[in-house]
This record gives C-alpha cells, structure tokens and sequence, in this order.
C-alpha cells in the first residue's frame, strides 16, 4: 500500500511507481501512522510520534526545489518501529535511477530516530543507501527541539551530494570486469559485511544471468545490482548498513575512493 502526505505538487518519473518496502514490516498508510499512540516520555527518553518525522521532512523539503514522488511507509512490532521512504526527484531527472530518503523511528528503544539518503533503481527498486548522508538522534531531552534543524542539514546535504551519486553509477557503468573479478569481489563482500555466505549463490545467479536486460553489460553497475536484488529479501533494517559497505567495495575497485 502506497501512502501520500498531505497535496503538494509531485513530480512522478515512473508511469506505475512501485517503491517496495521488501521485507521485515507491514505496508500502512498515513492515517494509520497517526493512529500509532506515542508512549509517553521520561526524564531520560524522550519520544516522538512517527507522523512528525515524515511532517517535518515533508516541511523541509517544500523550501527545496525538490520534489516527492512515490512514498511508502510500513509499521512493525505492532507499530512500535517505523520505516519509510520516500522518492526524490530533482529538475534534472535520471532515467535509471532517483534519490530516496529512508526514514526510521523506533518507540520501544531499538533503535534512534533516523535519515539516510540513497538511490532506487527504477527498472528493479533496487534499493541502495549511502553514508555520506544520514543522520540518527537518540530519544533524549531536546529532540523535539532539534528535529527541524537535524532534518534540515540532512536535506542540504542530499543536495550537496546529488553530483556525487551522478558521478559514482557513472564510473560503476563504465568499469567492465571480468567473472574472474566479479567471483573475488563477491568474496570479498562477504569479508566487509556486505553479505553472508548463504547470499553469495543468489548474488552470483544474478550476476551470471541477470533477470532484468538492463544489467546484461559485464560492468560493476551489473554486479552492484546483483547485490541489491539479492539484499532487498533481506532484513531492510541492515539495508543501510550493508549498501554503505557495498559502495566502499566498489568505490575502491572503479578507483573513486581516492
């Protein structure tokens, strides 16, 4: 189930967008976000309701000349974590990919509030996240205060970095590389937490037949989303984590992390 915030323009890239939030969690829509009851605070855990982190980046955003396309949200642990994300689309606007925020809030103490921005890959939904741009507050005095500004400055990096994640697929389309390369990188991965050995036959089968006709070039854009088509059955939770580490493997390999 898709949700929207509230009316604003939107700028959709996809005819049929279908932003999936995989695993680990039920698809909600927005009144049902509201209805989560907040528990109340103490002197040392202080709470915010999950609604208010999707307003306040729905606010934040409005002041950029970004816009959002398509949005889902999910609740677990009978609406004690949220997970959300949303589409970004700038004027300029990719034909492979778009700029996703993830957005995560925790009532039951797993895990702080949080932003982390990464990419979706239109013809899959491979999702990626990258950690240059993410933000995590702990539930302590003052959140509620310092929300705005946190949202703020992650937003302004988002846009700072556009250019970079340009750069990045770029040299990933323009790296080819062996099955000899491929094999040791997949390995690899393993040894950086990328994934664990029981993803490494999932990971290899799309690699070596590809579903999608888009990654049939021997490329380390192919072999990237190998990856993410395996890890997005996965626990989307560690999605960020285990991405961030991918980027850092393959950065290093097409030579950018210099």
């Amino acid at each position: 189930m898709i949700a929207n915030l509230d009316p604003q323009p939107q700028l959709i890239q996809r005819r049929a967008p279908n932003l999936i939030l995989h695993c680990g969690a039920s698809h909600v829509n927005l009144d049902e976000v509201r209805a989560v009851s907040t528990p109340r605070s103490t002197d040392s855990w202080c709470t915010i309701p999950h609604h208010q982190l999707i307003t306040t980046v729905q606010r934040t955003l409005a002041t950029t000349n970004l816009r959002i396309g398509t949005q889902a949200h999910s609740l677990s642990h009978e609406g004690q974590r949220y997970f959300g994300l949303m589409e970004m689309h700038a004027q300029k606007a990719s034909e492979d990919y778009c700029w996703v925020l993830g957005l995560r809030n925790s009532h039951d103490k797993t895990f702080p509030t949080g932003i982390v921005a990464g990419a979706s890959v239109f013809v899959c939904d491979n999702l990626s996240f990258s950690g240059e741009i993410k933000f995590a507050r702990k539930h302590t005095r003052y959140i509620v205060r310092d929300l705005p500004q946190l949202v703020s400055r992650s937003i302004g990096l988002l846009l700072a970095k556009w250019h970079d994640q340009d750069k990045r697929i770029a040299a990933y389309k323009e790296a080819e590389i062996t099955d000899i390369e491929a094999h040791d990188l997949v390995i690899r991965a393993t040894d950086v937490g990328v994934c664990s050995n029981r993803l490494i036959p999932p990971v290899l089968h799309e690699w070596r037949a590809p579903r999608h006709d888009a990654f049939e070039s021997r490329n380390v854009w192919s072999l990237f989303n190998a990856f993410t088509e395996s890890l997005k059955d996965g626990n989307l939770a560690k999605l960020p984590k285990r991405t961030e580490a991918l980027h850092g493997l393959l950065d290093t390999h097409v030579g950018l992390s210099a």
